[in-house]
Parts: structure tokens; C-alpha cells; sequence
């Protein structure tokens, strides 16, 4: 399971392995394009990151958050652009690909819609037992996993319920 957090400065992502009854922490980090590199030439070095990422480890699904929300038109745009990359690398090698927004992502892993960054943070580093530093991009992109998961476990049960 890949979680991609879609920026076009810093895109954060982190892998998960999926077993019966949770996820383990496989690996995560961002990738930083240089800031002084026009926009489309951010938007290749994004790509190529999350397609050797995506060759190498293999995920069976892509989380990506859905945006709603940006601090300005430019940003928008750009952030718009990212998630458009995300969503290309994703086809491209053929990975089937969720989105959950912000809201979703903090109600399934903090318990709280309206958490803070640091809290997702932490409660990502408790759920996964990752000691030491956690980027907040590489934190929200494992939350994004995190909440599939969550999603699956619970379609999941609701499934065995009907039975």
C-alpha cells in the first residue's frame, strides 16, 4: 500500500504492508524537486520518483488525498498539477488507485476530523511503532494508507455482518 501526500515542492510518501489483521511500516520519506526549477520540470522529477518507487516496492494500491482546499489559486493549481502526476503514475503502472479527503484521512487514523498535523503525526508513529523523525508530509502520506486500510477492514467486517 503506497500513500502519496501530493505537493509540487515536497510530495511525501510512505509504504505499508498489508497482512491479515494490520499494517506494518515498510518505508517512507519525500521527494523535493528543486524550488528554483520551473514548475513542469518538478512536476517530471515527482513522476520518476514515484514510478522507480512504485517499480520497486510494488504496492497493490495508491491512496492519494483529494483536495479541497488550497491557500490560494496558485497553489491550487500547482497542487492540482502534483495530484494529476500522482494520478498518471498510477495508471501508468497499472496500480489501482483510492482517495480519501483530509477530513476522512484524520477521523480514520486520530479519531478526530479536525486534528492537527502533530497529531496525525504522532498517531501515526504509535500505530506503526516508528521511533525518531517522521516528516509531516511522509506522516500524512502514511495516514492516507492508514485510512484504506481502515476502509477495508471495515467493509470487511460490515461484509461478514451480512452474512
Amino acid at each position: 500500500m503506497l500513500g502519496v501526500d501530493p505537493g509540487s515542492l515536497i510530495c511525501g510518501y510512505g509504504i505499508i504492508s498489508v497482512d491479515a489483521k494490520d499494517g506494518s511500516y515498510i518505508t517512507s520519506g519525500r521527494i523535493s524537486p528543486p524550488a528554483t526549477k520551473p514548475l513542469h520540470y518538478r512536476l517530471r522529477t515527482i513522476y520518476e520518483s514515484l514510478i522507480e518507487i512504485i517499480r520497486t516496492y510494488r504496492p497493490g494500491d495508491i491512496v492519494v488525498e483529494r483536495i479541497f482546499f488550497a491557500k490560494g489559486p496558485k497553489a491550487a493549481l500547482h497542487l492540482g498539477h502534483a495530484r494529476g502526476v500522482i494520478l498518471l503514475a498510477a495508471a501508468s503502472e497499472d496500480v489501482p488507485l483510492h482517495e480519501f479527503s483530509a477530513l476522512e484521512v484524520k477521523k480514520s487514523v486520530v479519531g478526530y476530523g479536525r486534528a492537527e498535523k502533530t497529531q496525525v503525526q504522532e498517531m501515526v508513529k504509535m500505530i506503526l511503532g516508528i521511533r525518531g523523525t517522521l516528516y509531516p508530509d511522509s506522516a500524512d502520506a502514511l495516514a492516507l494508507a492508514l485510512c484504506y486500510i481502515n476502509t477495508l477492514k471495515f467493509n470487511h467486517a460490515v461484509s461478514e455482518a451480512r452474512k
